[in-house]
């Protein structure tokens, strides 16, 4: 990678506009400099969600689809250029059914909380979802590769299951959804 970086402050962006990997310049508010972002900020929780103390399969895990992410926003800032591809998104499909085979199966509709691990896993998966709707977004004026929209829908299950799987492991149940629940 040689000094690629090492020239932090550039103000070529200073006039609303940032250069992507094959030396085009978009605006910032593009729907494709949306969906990088969107994809960075995922990446970013799941770096807090990966400071918690995780049993070791869940951070490798996590460690492996940071460097995913990495490579998807290495896709989006590159137009033509693919990164993720159906291989990606079958090693999720696999680890979502590896993780969930021992959970109870769900009844009810569970809430977002637990332990603060399995919180900062919800909160992934939400900011997983809107990555998700920023790359179809970005899909109705430019290409997005298929794969790449799957590998997000499919690490929105996984962070899901993963949430329980820290719930399970801290001994601590999921916390469930009481309808019509009285509010006075």
């Amino acid at each position: 990678m040689g000094h690629r970086l090492s020239k932090i402050v550039t103000r070529t962006g200073d006039a609303g506009t940032t250069g992507l990997g094959d030396g085009s310049r978009v605006a910032k508010d593009s729907p494709r400099i949306d969906a990088i972002g969107a994809v960075d900020e995922l990446n970013s929780n799941l770096g807090v969600l990966l400071a918690e103390d995780l049993p070791p399969t869940v951070a490798s895990c996590l460690i492996d689809v940071q460097h995913d992410l990495f490579d998807l926003g290495g896709e989006l800032s590159i137009p033509g250029y693919n990164a993720v591809n159906e291989t990606h998104v079958e090693r999720l499909e696999s680890a979502v059914e590896r993780f969930n085979a021992n959970l109870k199966p769900l009844k009810e509709f569970i809430l977002p909380a637990g332990t603060r691990a399995a919180s900062l896993a919800h909160v992934a998966r939400t900011v997983c979802r809107r990555a998700e709707r920023a790359l179809v977004r970005l899909a109705q004026t430019d290409t997005v590769a298929e794969p790449a929209r799957k590998y997000l829908n499919r690490l929105s299950d996984l962070l899901f299951v993963l949430a329980r799987v820290l719930n399970r492991s801290a001994e601590r149940e999921d916390v469930f959804w009481h309808r019509g629940r009285d509010a006075g």
